[in-house]
């Protein structure tokens, strides 16, 4: 018997791969729910995604595993608009004339940065095409220095560091250009007429992890069940001791899948992990109206969230019973930021004040439902020499034969985290385990 300790995508995907290779697998996950970060809320028609989600076309693993599990006509390409907010005005940036057209950036500054997507370096006055494929080249090098060297100080300052400012916070300076080169490698397929190609499952991503779960057998997966302890022996892996409302029971195993946070591996196994993780506070708005046109909406304003993600400019409101579904997401680098310590009325109350500022013709009656998730750990700060701290998947050298890592703190999470990542990190683990 194998165990997988986590039900998130990861967990899932190591335990469906394992038993393709013909392994009997048990998936104890601590809490009720399944899913992890692809956790639901329920709606007038689909479920929600209680954090936003979509498939770049660059996540191929999620979409071949989605045509296995019979789920390939459920993924649907669409376009998602994207835009910025800044001195009060949303400014689209999806077609080269709207690009072209954004006021915080001379000719010059927009020339620079549509080289810099495209993955083109100018420097020297030639242009070469290799400079950033391999990104290990840029693991150490700050993202403000790349910019100003790799683009201009109007790049950095009038677009990249608001989007910095709001997703790292203090931490910015911290972080590696090989972080934001990864992004832009990962990135949708940008049609220049309409906007970013991204993907999304008819029905949400709750109908791959319903799939996974059927496939995986559901009397294959225990929730409620908190794994405290994993013995090793001289010979590898011994027990996996798991607690539950029924008590605490010890169980032989040949291997064990770690499919978490790093911090679960480390009480399960003294194995330390150096990288920070930041948080994150998401709210689900439920209204009567669309507030704006834009899928993407990243604000560059003096409002205490990032980002405006309006999920029915993105898949039709029809799915929704008629609702109008957004998101408000901010990032949280310590727990003690306002942000984190507010409850649920609180930040409803201080986040859509801010949506009224920002947009004067937003009716707050309109709003029907504000749903907040948090979650502590919901991405990676990839600070400089992020690799040297990446856990292996396999542990055999550093903790014993048989113990695998599938979490977070994965390589296929580097240098962005994605459900795409975290199959990838689950099918590695199984394939090394079978080997």
């Amino acid at each position: 018997m194998i165990h997988v300790v986590g039900g998130g995508i990861a967990g899932l995907a190591a335990a469906y791969r394992l038993q393709s290779h013909g392994h009997e697998v048990t998936v104890v996950e601590a809490s009720d729910d399944l899913g992890g970060l692809a956790a639901t809320y329920e709606t007038a028609g689909d479920d929600i995604e209680k954090f936003y989600h979509h498939l770049s076309k660059s996540e191929e693993t999620i979409v071949e595993l989605a045509e296995d599990l019979g789920l390939g006509d459920r993924v649907e390409w669409l376009v998602g608009k994207n835009a910025y907010y800044v001195d009060g005005v949303v400014h689209p940036l999806d077609t080269l004339p709207q690009i072209a057209a954004y006021p915080g950036l001379s000719l010059y500054d927009t020339f620079r940065l549509g080289l810099l997507t495209l993955e083109i370096d100018v420097r020297g006055g030639w242009p070469k095409f290799d400079t950033y494929d391999d990104l290990t080249d840029f693991e150490d090098v700050p993202i403000k220095q790349f910019l100003l060297e790799h683009t201009t100080r109007g790049v950095y300052e009038n677009f990249f560091e608001p989007l910095l400012d709001a997703k790292f916070g203090d931490r910015k300076d911290d972080v590696s250009a090989a972080w934001l080169l990864g992004r832009i490698k990962f990135r949708g397929e940008r049609d220049l007429r309409r906007g970013e190609i991204l993907g999304y499952f008819e029905g949400g991503f709750a109908v791959l992890i319903d799939a996974l779960v059927d496939a995986v057998g559901r009397e294959n997966i225990v929730t409620g069940a908190r794994a405290t302890d994993l013995t090793v022996g001289p010979d590898g892996v011994d027990s996996l001791t798991v607690q539950t409302e029924a008590g605490t029971e010890t169980h032989p195993t040949e291997g064990v899948v770690v499919a978490t946070m790093p911090n679960v591996l480390e009480s399960l196994t003294g194995y330390t992990c150096d990288i920070d993780f930041q948080g994150a506070v998401c709210a689900t708005v439920t209204m009567d109206e669309p507030l704006t046109e834009t899928y993407w909406l990243n604000v560059a304003h003096d409002a205490p969230f990032g980002a405006l993600i309006e999920h029915t400019n993105f898949v039709s409101p029809a799915r929704y019973g008629g609702d109008h579904l957004l998101y408000i997401a901010s990032y949280v680098q310590d727990e003690s930021e306002a942000v984190w310590q507010m409850d649920d009325a609180e930040l409803e109350t201080t986040w859509l004040g801010h949506i009224e500022e920002m947009f004067p013709s937003f009716d707050r009656a309109s709003v029907r439902e504000f749903r907040v998730a948090r979650n502590p750990r919901a991405a990676p700060v990839y600070e400089r020499g992020y690799l040297d701290m990446v856990i292996p998947y396999d542990l055999r050298e550093e903790v014993g034969e048989g113990v695998y890592y599938a979490g977070m703190a994965s390589r296929a999470q580097y240098p962005e985290r994605s459900l795409n990542g975290g199959v990838v990190a689950g099918f590695e683990c199984a394939d090394l385990l079978a080997d």
